[in-house]
């Protein structure tokens, strides 16, 4: 005879009767993980950026971090590691504290071009700076990542 079955969300358990000589449990795989190879390749390179980041900008220090004083730099660098492993398990919310995190990280670049007008963006030493924050925020916001987030993450 079998025992009793419980079916929660996320997992599947089945028993046996203590009487029978074999009993299994069978339970559903929750997985966490800091990358996840099966989403679309932009939103796999923004994850990787976004660890690459938020390491950097702890080990190193980074222009957020000295734009927008200490502690919100830093909030803003945790944020980044933070929004990296959401969307790599998936979550809504991760995916727009990326967004939001990547934009916040252009905004030094934005406000040296205005203070200094628009023909400093030929400036050799500002374009190799704003090569990866300006190329995480379009994978971020590219229409793949956007799609994908919005049919899978929850």
């Amino acid at each position: 005879m079998a025992g009793p079955v419980s079916l929660a969300r996320g997992e599947i358990s089945a028993s046996v009767a203590p009487n029978r000589r074999h009993s299994a449990t069978l339970s559903g795989v929750k997985t966490r993980r800091f990358v996840n190879p099966s989403q679309p390749q932009t939103l796999y390179i923004a994850t990787m950026l976004l660890y690459l980041n938020a390491a950097f900008g702890l080990l190193f220090g980074s222009s957020p971090l000295f734009f927008f004083g200490f502690l919100p730099g830093l909030a803003l660098t945790i944020g980044k590691g933070v929004a990296a492993y959401g969307i790599a398990n998936e979550k809504r919310w991760a995916y727009f504290l990326g967004v939001a995190t990547a934009g916040l990280t252009l905004v030094p670049f934005a406000s040296y071009m205005v203070s200094n007008g628009l023909g400093s963006i030929f400036q050799l030493s500002l374009l190799f700076s704003l090569v990866f924050p300006l190329a995480l925020f379009i994978l971020l916001v590219h229409p793949m990542s956007r799609q994908y987030q919005r049919i899978w993450f929850s």
